[in-house]
This record gives C-alpha cells, structure tokens and sequence, in this order.
C-alpha cells in the first residue's frame, strides 16, 4: 500500500480538491464531451429530449478527467520528469487519494449511464479496464500506445449513441462506423504527438513508446497518416450543411498544420512539440463539432460557445508547455 508522503493534503480538504481538479486536465474534459455528444446526435436525427442529453453529457464530459486521474497513478515516474507542475508529481496529493477519488468518479458516471442505457453501461466498464491497463501497455508496447488509448476514447462515441437509443437497442450500425474512426484516428494522433513533449523523460524511464524507439520524424510521420485517415473518414459520408463542412475544414486545416510544423521545427523537444499537439486537441474538437452539426444543424451557436469555453480553460492551464 502507497502512503501519502508528508505535507500532502487530506482528500476532505479544499487544497486536495483544486489540486485534483488540475490534474484533472480540465480543458481535455471538451475532448470527451464532444465525442459523446457526436455519439448521441447520431443516434437521433430529429427531435432530441435535451433532458437527457444535458443528464448523458455529463458522465462524458467529467469522465475524461477522472479517467486522466486514474491514468496518472500508475506512470508517476515519468511524469514527475515530464510533468512536474502535476499536483501528484510535486507530491502535494497522495496517488492513494486520487486513485480512490478517480475510480469513485468514473463508478459514479458508469451509474449514470446504466440508467441512461445498459450497453453504455457495460461500454463504460470495459473503458475503464482500458485506463487501469493503459500505462502498463505505454511503457512495454511502442506499437500499442496510441491504438490503446484511441479504442477507449472511440467508446466514447458508440457510449453515446447508445446513451439515447431505445433500450431495446443492443448493436450499433456499420454505415455509423465510420465517425467512430473519425474518433479513434483523430484521438491516436493526439496520443502520439502528445508523446513527443515526454520523449525525454519517457527515455529515462524505460517508456517504450513510439518516439523512444523510432525518434521525431517517425512519429511525424506516423502522424501525417493518423492526419489523413482522420480527414477521410469525416468526409466519407458527405456533410450536409455549411456548418458541418466549415467545422470539418477547420478541423482538417488545423491538423494539417501542426503535422507540417513538427515537420519543420528546429526544436524537437516539448517547446517544438507544442503547436503540433494544440493542433490535434483543436481539430479533434473540430471534427467531432462538424459530426455534431451534421446531424443538428441547428446547434451552430451551441458549438460555438463549446469551443469557445474549451480555448478559454485551454489558456488557463497551469503550464504552458503542457496539454
């Protein structure tokens, strides 16, 4: 059993819940809200019941965080290398705390869910076996990384459409499938180049992930077709309003650009890593708005105002070179 080390706060304290909410990742929360939001739009192309929309975002919105918390107890190593400004690196909370606070957290949002439907439910069940084991698979497999993590956060999207179906509902349609890939390419890619800002600390550690072993320019290139597998699948069925098209240009344009940054960057270390994973943020919330619009065009200025949120609590993150 892990002890708290001396001067950590007490989980019933206000100091242990503002640290937790900053390793928390808020402004990621947008990433799997919005990818359960495209799944519930899709199951329903009408006339939506907002209250349950409003009740199933927020297992999808808050999940992401407790699933971050989760995840970051068990590679605590490395990232008080890659991470220090992290509440469980500088060791002001203990990995005991956040651990049982997280999988209190993401219990209480499966809850939600299986009210909600109850393939969701079991949906949920097996993400979270994918976040407990997820560092075990970053540290062994470099192949594995960014697959590993993409399936759990492409379950976002089947959870959702299942989270507004009928209850009798137990399979979810191949012609959808492709705006899950759009979830699963758009997410390893964020995955991937998000692993460029710890090649260093992931190398000290004995973290076997893609950028230890095959080093920049690989992984860039890696990414040039997790970039281009995310743009075919959001144009595989052709959007059907300008909004939709707008969101998905941007999203297209917005990765393109951070690929051929990490390209041509002459500091390949977290400063040069920076741009090309705000751009995977970006255009993953970007795609999944145009899936949104797509099947409700009418919620335009909801995704506007989403977004806008999302660069608001972006810009206040703690530490610049971090996402």
């Amino acid at each position: 059993m892990i002890t708290a080390p001396p001067g950590t706060y007490p989980v019933y304290s206000v100091g242990f819940w503002k640290a937790y909410v900053i390793q928390m990742r808020p402004y990621l929360l947008f990433i799997s809200g919005i990818a359960g939001l495209a799944g519930m739009v899709i199951s329903k192309t009408e006339q939506v019941e907002w209250w349950r929309v409003l009740i199933a975002f927020i297992p999808f919105f808050f999940g992401y965080g407790f699933g971050q918390a989760l995840t970051d107890c068990f590679q605590t190593d490395t990232d008080k290398l890659s991470a220090p400004y992290r509440p469980l690196s500088q060791g002001i909370v203990s990995v005991n705390s956040v651990f049982t606070v997280s999988i209190i957290g993401l219990f209480c949002c499966a809850i939600i869910l299986y009210w909600m439907h109850f393939m969701s439910f079991i949906l949920s069940c097996i993400s979270v076996f994918g976040l407990a084991t997820y560092s075990y698979i970053k540290r062994n497999f470099w192949f594995g990384g960014p697959f590993y993590n993409a399936w759990i956060v492409a379950l976002l999207t089947i959870m959702g459409y299942f989270a507004l179906s009928t209850p009798e509902t137990r399979t979810f349609p191949i012609h959808l499938l492709p705006f899950v890939l759009v979830s699963f390419f758009s997410y390893a890619s964020f995955v991937l180049i998000g692993y460029l800002k710890d090649i260093d600390a992931d190398r000290i550690t004995n973290y076997k992930t893609f950028p230890v072993v095959w080093g920049w320019n690989s992984s860039i290139l890696l990414g040039d077709l997790f970039a281009l597998a995310s743009i075919f699948f959001i144009l595989f069925q052709p959007l059907n309003n300008v909004f939709a098209i707008i969101a998905a240009a941007i999203a297209s344009a917005t990765i393109l650009y951070g690929q051929i940054v990490g390209h041509t960057t002459k500091n390949k270390n977290e400063r040069g890593a920076l741009i090309p994973i705000l751009s995977t943020v970006r255009s993953f919330i970007f795609f999944h708005i145009a899936i949104v619009l797509h099947f409700q065009q009418s919620w335009w200025l909801y995704m506007i105002i989403y977004y806008i949120l999302f660069e608001l609590i972006l810009f206040k993150r703690p530490s610049r070179y971090q996402v």
